[in-house]
């Protein structure tokens, strides 16, 4: 039973396309919609129209290819700022996206105005459409590739000694490289069916697939920048000048390296096959693979020769294509060496194969590793044993566009990120571990510093421990397991109490959060009319949001008894935790009286009460400073106060009037003590 189809969003605030979502839409497992916001944008004012003869996309390219051009030229055309872009060009797009048609005729006359015209001939949609495709099946591959080079290496019975002198310690290592033998010495952890036998076509796996990790890695960031870029230069266009050159250097790069991954892994495929008993299945996977590393050698040059950077583009992704099957003929061979099954549907294959059986039935099995006998399993579960071409069905589990493919995928991350977890990685130069004796003074330490600090008035200063969504995004990728996002607790109590299903609190955020840009009246109409929240809801949100004022007079208010946010445990929580711990203000309304401020606070000090202080003739300095730092009382010394050696307590919380005066200044400490 077919997936049911996602919905990808376009044109709102702050959202950003990814090679992965063009995928899904130029695969068709996703719609697409543009974002309300994006609409409103549009030109509703007649333009002058100009003739094109098509929309520039060039013929010749795949349907999954013309749907990626397609996507990435809708987003370019909702990021466009010209305002000569009118509605029914996207709507257009969007129409023959959501359509289930197999072919496009995109190439008849259309009338656009100028504006749309500059985007069409500047934004290199196509381009960037395949190779946002390319993208995405390349990083699909990387994260792979290297479990099916595991199975070879136990195929072959090959030595993976080698994998350990890659890190020589002093940092100048090949990182990728060394990332990769790790990640298969992760895979192969418990192997006993690895040998001693020193194989080239194993030795050099960690630096192909470094390599080609390293390369897919500036595809990717090259791609996410292209989606997310609009088309510059005003009527010309000019501020895209390059965007062809500058993405084909970076394909070619991959396209070489893509032919070296083919090559290494059609290699292993070879040694592997030598050791597989069925003859008829050792025939089979030999000449599929051939056949494959031909069409890799033929489309290799061919793309090389080519002038066009969006035929280079399509040329590469057919070459990809072509060592996805050869990497899954690989994944084939050496499953028969290691994992055996019924081969073929004949009854005298089926007889020898009982025959060999009863042969090797008190040899010692080899163990594999916990990796590699994972996707062992996964292929066994998968096999239909009814007579049918089980290589074929071993290649059509690793097609990136079948429903197993993405399972395999996430249980190969699950074993090489969980096993990561518990090794011991070499410590960088001027780092150090901790042994739990040593961090017991270290944190008392601290503890020790930090109280002082806070008594004198001090507050924390912190820089940020994430970084944006999109550097991350580069780094890692999509789907990484690093990512978190940032729930707001300083925004959930509020939709709580409005009465927002826990289940739209984000997409609500994301309404929400387009104030800055909007009324509330177009607010409340896509909530409601968009994202189902009923108009009471909707209102009563907007009695929260249309609150304004000072940051304090705002968070007092939210404080006041009765207020529904204190009767919310995620916004009474936050409330809590809002900007200081400092419990008092010494205030010293007179100029150079420093030591009387001093010798105050210090007295609070001792008395492990958080107290700074503050000295100055003028009154309202000392009140607005403990109104927006939040402190609940002042000590004040005025010159009456001076004079006769007391001291006057003051609350400055909203609404307290609590004030008492004369307090002698040897027992002002005890008094305080009461009431805090």
């Amino acid at each position: 039973m077919a997936a049911e189809r996602t919905t990808i969003t376009l044109g709102g605030k702050g959202s950003s396309f990814s090679s992965s979502s063009v995928y899904k839409i130029a695969s068709g497992v996703a719609t697409v919609r543009i974002d309300s916001s994006a609409i409103e944008r549009f030109s509703t004012k007649p333009l002058p129209l100009i003739k094109r003869a098509s929309f520039g996309i060039p013929q010749g390219l795949t349907t999954e290819e013309t749907r990626a051009s397609l996507a990435v030229l809708l987003n370019k055309l909702l990021l466009s700022n010209s305002g000569s872009v009118r509605s029914a060009l996207p709507v257009k797009i969007l129409e023959l996206l959501n359509s289930k048609v197999e072919t496009f005729e995109l190439w008849d006359e259309i009338e656009v105005t100028e504006g749309e015209n500059v985007v069409l001939e500047k934004s290199c949609s196509s381009l960037v459409g395949v190779c946002s495709v390319i993208d995405h099946k390349s990083t699909a591959l990387s994260q792979i590739v290297d479990s099916v080079a595991a199975l070879s290496c136990e195929a072959a019975k090959g030595d993976v000694s080698s994998f350990n002198s890659l890190d020589s310690g002093d940092g100048f290592g090949y990182k990728d490289a060394i990332s990769v033998a790790g990640d298969l010495k992760v895979l192969l952890n418990g192997s006993k069916a690895v040998g001693k036998v020193e194989v080239e076509e194993v030795s050099k796996i960690p630096r192909i697939h470094g390599k080609f990790r390293e390369v897919v890695r500036g595809v990717h960031s090259d791609a996410r920048v292209e989606l997310n870029s609009g088309v510059k230069g005003g009527k010309t266009g000019s501020g895209n000048s390059a965007v062809g050159e500058a993405l084909g250097t970076t394909l070619l790069g991959l396209c070489m390296s893509v032919k070296s991954l083919g090559e290494c892994s059609f290699l292993r495929r070879k040694l592997c096959a030598e050791s597989i008993g069925d003859e008829s299945v050792r025939k089979v996977v030999l000449e599929k693979s051939f056949v494959e590393y031909e069409k890799l050698k033929s489309g290799y040059k061919s793309a090389l020769v080519e002038e066009d950077q969006c035929r280079f583009a399509h040329k590469l992704n057919e070459c990809l294509g072509i060592v996805w099957r050869i990497v899954g003929l690989e994944a084939a061979a050496a499953f028969f060496v290691l994992g055996g099954g019924d081969k073929s549907g004949d009854a005298a294959d089926k007889e020898e194969a009982k025959s060999d059986k009863k042969k090797k039935k008190n040899d010692k099995k080899a163990v594999l590793g916990k990796g590699t006998s994972m996707v062992i399993q996964f292929i066994k579960e998968r096999l239909v044993n009814d007579g049918g071409d089980q290589v074929e069905q071993i290649l059509s589990l690793y097609n990136p566009e079948s429903d197993c493919f993405d399972y395999l995928l996430a249980k190969v991350k699950e074993i090489v990120e969980s096993n990561e977890n518990r090794r011991l990685p070499k410590l960088p130069k001027g780092t150090r571990d901790f042994a739990k004796e040593q961090m017991i003074v270290r944190e008392k330490a601290f503890s020790i510093i930090q109280n002082v600090f806070k008594k004198h008035g001090a507050t924390a200063l912190d820089t940020p421990v994430f970084e944006l969504r999109e550097t991350l995004m580069g780094k890692y990728g999509e789907d990484s397991k690093l990512i978190y996002d940032i729930a707001d607790q300083l925004l959930d109590g509020m939709l709580e109490i409005c009465g927002v299903p826990a289940e739209k609190f984000r997409t609500i955020c994301s309404s929400i959060d387009k104030l800055d840009k909007q009324t509330f009246e177009q607010v409340k109409k896509e909530m409601v009319e968009e994202k189902g929240l009923s108009s009471e809801i909707a209102d009563r949100i907007g009695g929260f949001v249309k609150e304004k004022g000072a940051p304090m007079e705002l968070l007092t208010k939210l404080r006041q008894e009765g207020s529904e946010f204190l009767a919310n445990s995620s916004s009474k929580e936050a409330l809590d935790e809002l900007t200081t711990e400092t419990q008092v203000l010494v205030s010293v309304m007179e100029d150079n009286k420093l030591g009387e401020a001093a010798e105050l606070a210090s007295m609070l000090w001792e008395a492990d009460i958080n107290a700074e202080y503050l000295v100055t003739k003028r009154q309202t300095k000392h009140f607005d400073r403990a109104k927006s730092s939040g402190i609940p009382w002042m000590v004040v010394v005025g010159k009456n106060e001076l004079s006769g050696g007391v001291v006057t307590l003051k609350k400055v919380v909203e609404g307290s009037k609590e004030e008492v005066k004369d307090v002698p200044r040897d027992s002002f400490v005890a008094e305080l003590l009461k009431r805090l």
